[in-house]
């Protein structure tokens, strides 16, 4: 009876972990698909990408920067829409 009580407290203990590593993987999916993450990455490009044109006398160095992290959020939010496109695509396959 013993070791079935072991057993059983080990099992336990597994499940646990197991949910807490869900839980760490639903968060990192949450942080990778946020907002916030997006908007954090946008800007962050668009200030690096305005002062590298600034020094090197590029022409029209806000619009240019502005287009590099417009860009990115584009493509950032066009990600779920391919993705879902593409699942559905191999489904029908």
């Amino acid at each position: 009876m013993e070791a079935l009580q072991k057993e059983v407290k080990q099992l336990r203990e597994e499940v646990e972990k197991i949910h807490q590593r869900n839980r760490r993987v639903e968060a990192d999916k949450a942080w990778e698909i946020s907002f916030t993450r997006s908007f954090f990455i946008a800007v962050s490009t668009y200030f690096l990408i305005f002062f590298f044109l600034v020094l090197t006398n590029a022409d029209r160095p806000f619009l240019n920067a502005f287009l590099a992290a417009a860009g990115y959020l584009l493509s950032t939010f066009s990600y779920g829409v391919l993705k879902k496109w593409w699942l559905e695509r191999q489904k029908t396959k």
